[in-house]
């Protein structure tokens, strides 16, 4: 089943009295367990050596400061790699050091943003919660059913009043839904060529989680297609804005361990932020976002997380007119006025 438009492959047993024409679903076929040894089980001991808390030997308090010149002038420097921690959480909202974030905690303000655009989200479920969280948050989206399946899709929501349209559609295999129709197999890299873009197009794209299982190499190719598509886009359509939204840390339990660690999410996680770093694409940083919330780590974060996430995102559609934007404007306006 390799697609002819990117060259992805994918391949499936043969059954003996059935053509390959005749497949109609994709599902998981489940993990292979007890993959440890007596000796390796040993380093999974829940209250010995993992679950197990690290007390801090220092100060129990951190001190938050207004920022200074210089860390405002370092804004300029948005969604740069190199900026960590990226931010931190203070009263349950997150406070990025990467880019300026506006709280939208009336639906009124989610509308007003989006009025007149259309946001397509591919990815897994973990960019289907903003999905989830827009539809039930916004009481002017309604979801259309579409008769999909309820953890697959694809899904839309609209609202004509405001002529807002949210979209969302899983990636292409390897996926580890239950059950999806084979026809539902979109690879993200295809739909991205199929859309015309402009100023009031948004995406946003997530995809991680399903490649725990697969050697790096897998999941560089799918990287590198969906980051030439993007490249076409932007190239026809350069207002088209483009988002990427990061893995997140999860739960670890003993088997979970060992087929969807944090340690190999982190390196998937790292090669995609470099594989779209200088193209003109921006990023929501829900890696640290999950890892600074007092909230237990999870697959799916808790909604307060994903607000915060769509907190940034929104920001991006939306950019708020910064203070510090506000002053260098009214210094250029004094100056001209001098000269």
């Amino acid at each position: 089943f390799t697609d002819l438009y990117t060259g992805e492959p994918w391949f499936c047993y043969k059954p003996r009295k059935l053509s390959c024409a005749t497949r109609t679903s994709h599902y998981k076929g489940g993990y292979q367990k007890d993959l440890l040894t007596s000796e390796e089980s040993l380093l999974f001991q829940s209250d010995v050596n993992i679950k197990v808390p690290i007390f801090s030997s220092g100060p129990d308090r951190v001190i938050v400061r207004p920022l200074g010149h210089a860390e405002m002038d370092s804004l300029e420097r948005s969604q740069s790699l190199d900026v960590f921690p990226s931010g931190y959480y203070y009263q349950d909202e997150w406070r990025s050091r990467t880019q300026w974030i506006q709280h939208f905690n009336k639906s009124s303000d989610i509308t007003e943003c989006l009025q007149g655009k259309v946001i397509h989200l591919f990815g897994d479920s973990t960019v289907r919660q903003w999905f989830e969280y827009l539809t039930s948050f916004v009481p002017d989206l309604v979801e259309l059913n579409l008769g999909s399946p309820k953890n697959v899709g694809p899904f839309l929501s609209v609202d004509v009043k405001h002529n807002i349209l949210l979209k969302f559609r899983c990636h292409g295999p390897p996926i580890r839904f239950t059950t999806v129709f084979s026809s539902e197999l979109h690879y993200i890299a295809n739909e991205l060529d199929r859309i015309e873009g402009g100023r009031n197009t948004v995406i946003a794209i997530t995809i991680w989680s399903h490649f725990s299982t697969f050697p790096v190499e897998v999941y560089i190719r799918r990287l590198r297609n969906i980051r030439r598509s993007v490249i076409r886009l932007l190239d026809r359509s350069p207002k088209t804005l483009v988002i990427i939204r990061t893995a997140n840390v999860q739960e670890l339990g003993p088997e979970v361990s060992l087929f969807n660690s944090d340690w190999y999410s982190y390196q998937l996680d790292t090669i995609m932020r470099r594989m779209f770093s200088g193209i003109g694409v921006y990023f929501v940083d829900a890696w640290e976002m999950s890892l600074a919330h007092y909230l237990p780590h999870k697959l799916h974060p808790e909604e307060i997380i994903v607000k915060n996430q769509l907190d940034a995102f929104l920001s991006l559609v939306c950019p708020p007119e910064t203070y510090y934007s506000l002053l260098r404007g009214i210094h250029n306006q004094m100056r001209s006025l001098l000269l």
